[in-house]
């Protein structure tokens, strides 16, 4: 070989670690995202889970409470918000409206003994209770994704490749304002 080829070797072997490396950053940032697109269809898939339970709900509740339709009104229009949102923050509002609304309607079980002692409805409860536990995982699940990506998208060198190919850093699942102030429930 003569040395003539020697510079343009050392650059060719450059030039594809150079390559290696950013189609290894490149696969990082698309898997990372991809983690966090999961994330969140598994939180829509809890709250879908809580939508179709709801509806059971009602009806139980019905069947006790007749006189109560505003309450029973409001859960449905709080459900069919909650379907109907499109991404974190609008799902993160219509989530505490139906909180909202599904508190009022245990106020509502609370004035009814004999429902409360209904095997369905205590059941439907308790499905309802189980969920609300898988929510608030999978919620956490999620930000604890996106805070990961959002972080990665950040680092240097990762940062270059994140702004050359378009990744931008993902909103949090938040609560909405005065979720923090504890509901009072009463009689």
């Amino acid at each position: 070989m003569s040395k003539k080829w020697i510079p343009l070797a050392v650059i060719g072997g450059i030039a594809l670690v150079l390559i290696l490396f950013s189609v290894t950053r490149y696969n990082s940032l698309v898997n990372r995202s991809e983690q966090v697109d999961g994330a969140w269809a598994q939180v829509e898939n809890v709250l879908q889970r809580r939508a179709d339970l709801i509806p059971n709900l009602v009806e139980t509740v019905k069947g006790y409470a007749s006189h109560e339709k505003d309450v029973i009104a409001q859960v449905a229009n709080a459900r069919a918000r909650l379907a109907g949102a499109r991404g974190p923050q609008e799902a993160a509002a219509a989530d505490a409206q139906l909180d909202s609304a599904l508190s009022r309607l245990l106020v509502v079980v609370e004035n009814y003994p004999q429902l409360k002692a209904n095997e369905n409805f205590t059941r439907l409860q308790d499905e309802l209770a189980g969920t609300e536990n898988r929510i608030a995982v999978e919620r956490k699940r999620y930000n604890d994704d996106v805070r990961d990506f959002n972080a990665s998208i950040k680092r240097f060198p990762s940062n270059l490749f994140a702004g050359i190919f378009g990744f931008e850093g993902r909103q949090y699942f938040q609560a909405t304002e005065g979720a923090q102030k504890v509901p009072q429930v009463k009689f």
